[in-house]
């Protein structure tokens, strides 16, 4: 099943299942967190409405408002070429145990919604991702019963300014506000059975082809990420795990192997086309965001 959250022209958010290319909306239902948490997909499926033309609605990201959005990074390929791209070689500890950082929930964008450029950034990198949402409370799972408390997946773009981020690890926090600007999502949630293992994964930047990876790359599983996620505290419906970067997903690690020439940042003007087989796609444009205002006088 895939399930959306959008807003109507009257400006109210409704949940809906889509059926072939029709939206059926839930009767009632403005919380797909709701849905997952109290009353439960295959109930909310069997009293779904008439179908509506899903271009008379703005989709947004499927948990518009996540409790949590804890991004890993565990993707093999990704990790040894963007480490490479900073100077850096693969840490041994991220063989032994999956990493992650809390990125911003209240930045959480549509997957047609446009991304500002962030202030004082000139390095704008989009991440193609995948990630699961959280349905059933848990913690200190083991990975044999995490995957069980999957409500379904989504994908996921975490938004990077290259240059922010840099500057701000040198300091041993972060990434911070090379992160936490925007992050992307939708257009649906797909429920794990529909998944399949080895869904393959795209970017395009202007119509030009960038990435390309598939899931069953993962070193790290979903439900490993999310027994370590739980460890000594608990998860929560609603909660956001993302993969991190699939091998090839962002510009970092293209211009890494072919040179920033041949794969510029990202500027304002630039389309850039996200998709995974299921999960349908993200397409944001890139405008033009504020300048930084000053912190102290010089």
């Amino acid at each position: 099943m895939r399930w959306s959250t959008y807003r109507t022209a009257d400006g109210d958010e409704q949940v809906g299942l889509w059926r072939g290319d029709r939206l059926h909306p839930v009767p009632g239902s403005s919380s797909l967190l709701e849905l997952i948490a109290r009353e439960g997909l295959a109930a909310a499926a069997e009293q779904v409405g008439e179908p509506i033309d899903p271009g008379t609605v703005t989709l947004l990201a499927p948990i518009p408002r996540p409790p949590s959005i804890r991004d890993f990074m565990a993707f093999e390929e990704h990790v040894v070429t963007a480490s490479a791209a900073i100077g850096l070689t693969v840490d041994p500890l991220w063989y032994a145990q999956p990493c992650f950082y809390f990125t911003n929930p209240a930045s959480l964008r549509g997957p047609h919604e446009d991304v500002p450029v962030p202030p004082g950034s000139q390095a704008l990198d989009y991440e193609l991702e995948i990630a699961a949402v959280i349905g059933r409370e848990g913690s200190d799972l083991a990975p044999d019963e995490a995957g069980d408390h999957i409500a379904g997946y989504v994908l996921f773009c975490d938004w990077s300014a290259r240059d922010l981020q840099g500057t701000e690890m040198k300091l041993n926090l972060g990434p911070a506000k090379g992160k936490d600007f925007a992050s992307s999502c939708g257009p649906w949630m797909l429920t794990p059975d529909e998944l399949a293992p080895g869904a393959a994964m795209a970017a395009s930047v202007n119509d030009r082809p960038y990435s390309a990876g598939r899931l069953d790359a993962l070193y790290w599983s979903f439900a490993q990420m999310i027994a370590y996620a739980s460890r000594g505290t608990r998860v929560v419906p609603g909660d956001l795990v993302g993969s991190g970067t699939v091998g090839t997903g962002c510009i970092l690690e293209l211009s890494r192997v072919h040179g920033t020439d041949a794969y510029p940042w990202l500027a304002p003007g630039d389309r850039v086309h996200l998709e995974a087989e299921g999960l349908g796609a993200i397409d944001a444009g890139i405008v033009p965001g504020p300048d930084p205002i000053p912190l102290k006088e010089a």
